[in-house]
């Protein structure tokens, strides 16, 4: 269901790239094949795969795994998972990105249909809040690990401060990546096809399966990013040496 090996795949690719920023913004670009490595071995795709399975295994009944399966085995159901692959995929390209972006604006400016349900389906799955939450715990974990790792001497105020003080700037990017990536993933989607998605996202197991996805994304990506905070400070110590 839902092309979860397709999806770890992509997340890991992301993460790579992400690891790359890390290390320019931190370490100066100097973390080195050590560092390399230990962000791939953080990223690591049977891990993520499993706390996955087990969170969509614990956080939806029988009944709700069951009928998911059931819509996502629909030819629409099975179009829409290639779609929100492809599109992810292609928004790695900071073209594509800003191209949607302008897409998705000038559709909503003249009234859109489509643009007004990807509006609803983000409103549907509270995705803004839920994407914002996600990734203030994850730049907390990962100054966590960079101050228990020795990286600095922040107490726990300052890094709650620190990363506060980055959640207007951090929703306005979310808000922005979603509404174009969403736009550009459905875009190809006639009205019934739309408006099926729709309310599957608002059915009970439509919302058991978004709840126990973000529930899985949580735990990820806060021992990952954790370890990422760890990593940077050893790389910090041994360019000390």
């Amino acid at each position: 269901m839902l092309l979860l090996p397709e999806v770890v795949d992509l997340l890991r690719g992301e993460g790579l790239r992400n690891g790359e920023t890390i290390d320019a913004d931190f370490l100066g670009g100097r973390g080195g094949r050590h560092f390399a490595a230990e962000v791939a071995r953080l990223y690591d795709t049977a891990a993520m795969l499993a706390t996955l399975r087990r969170h969509l295994s614990n956080g939806m009944s029988a009944g709700q795994i069951s009928r998911s399966l059931a819509f996502f085995d629909t030819e629409t159901g099975r179009r829409i998972l290639r779609l929100e692959v492809s599109a992810r995929e292609a928004m790695r390209e900071p073209s594509v990105e800003e191209a949607a972006g302008a897409a998705f604006a000038a559709a909503q400016a003249r009234g859109d249909l489509r643009a007004q349900a990807v509006e609803e389906f983000i409103a549907a799955n509270d995705l803004d809040d839920r994407n914002v939450a996600g990734a203030l715990t994850s730049n907390y974990r990962f100054f966590r690990g960079l101050t228990e790792g020795g990286g600095n001497r922040m107490s726990d105020g300052e890094i709650l401060d620190q990363v506060w003080s980055q959640a207007d700037s951090l929703r306005d990017e979310t808000s922005s990546w979603l509404r174009a990536y969403m736009f550009m993933a459905y875009q190809p989607l006639d009205t019934e096809e739309m408006a099926a998605y729709l309310a599957y996202s608002r059915s009970p197991e439509g919302q058991a399966l978004n709840a126990a996805l973000f529930a899985a994304f949580d735990e990820m990506y806060s021992a990952i990013y954790y370890g990422l905070g760890l990593a940077v400070a050893q790389a910090m110590g041994a360019s000390d040496l």
